[in-house]
């Protein structure tokens, strides 16, 4: 076994084409294999959160001992790498050669997408720039959002660019909300409960009511009748903004 130290130098599970060892012995129980093991950790890590996911928690989980899972991994590290790249799975990609298809329109559904994955997986943002991130599936997304952004005809040196502004954008938003409903969950209200309690303690208190009716136009401005609406209305204008800063550099030249 590798020591958790040694991932920084080593790089990825992906770059190690770890196999299991050869031959089946005692230790090494029937039915168990990487993708059991990684959809079990990313069903825990959305249950219990990054904090508590362990070798023997996920080993009690798959009713095996904690050696067992060195069959197939060499440390916690390998789990949450193959869990990262497990939820890039589930992002629906666009064909970015497809006839008659616009690329701001793809682009704008690659990060709802995202943003729909950051919220969904509250432990996945923690771990985004923690790792290579170079599994199939995060390799697949990298590499159709490059190409939708190429259709857009920036210069070659501005398109990495134009990708970190909109999904550094959405990572950021996502990471927000994700936090945000976590919150709320705590609290055992709806969101819109939460919001309307939190916004009369904010207007009553001294320190922060000026704040709010200095704000109060521009809240009733933002539309949208419930906070998801409200998310939505803003993200969706964000993101146009976005799009409309990458059609300008294009006419710039």
């Amino acid at each position: 076994m590798v020591k958790e130290a040694g991932r920084s130098a080593r790089g990825s599970v992906w770059l190690e084409a770890k196999a299991p060892r050869g031959g089946r012995s005692a230790a090494q129980p029937s039915g168990l294999d990487r993708e059991r093991i990684t959809s079990v950790s990313v069903r825990l890590l959305d249950a219990e959160g990054l904090a508590k996911l362990s070798m023997r928690r996920l080993a009690a989980e798959l009713n095996v001992t904690a050696m067992s899972l060195y069959w197939y991994v060499d440390t916690k590290d390998d789990l949450l790498e193959l869990a990262l790249d497990a939820v890039f799975g589930e992002l629906r990609l666009p064909d970015p050669d497809a006839e008659g298809e616009d690329w701001r329109g793809q682009l704008r559904g690659l990060a709802t997408e995202y943003r729909a994955l950051l919220v969904r997986h509250t432990w996945l943002s923690p771990l985004a720039g923690r790792y290579l991130n170079i599994g199939p599936n995060a390799l697949a997304f990298s590499r159709v959002v490059q190409r939708v952004v190429r259709r857009a005809g920036l210069p070659a040196h501005g398109v990495m660019g134009a990708i970190s502004a909109v999904f550094q954008f959405v990572y950021g938003y996502g990471t927000y909300e994700a936090h945000f409903s976590a919150r709320i969950a705590d609290t055992g209200l709806s969101a819109d409960e939460y919001h309307q309690r939190a916004l009369a303690m904010v207007a009553e208190a001294p320190q922060t009511a000026e704040a709010v009716e200095e704000s109060r136009d521009i809240v009733a401005a933002r539309g949208g009748d419930t906070v998801a609406e409200m998310l939505d209305r803003d993200f969706t204008y964000a993101l146009d903004l976005l799009v409309a800063g990458i059609e300008a550099m294009v006419e710039r030249g």
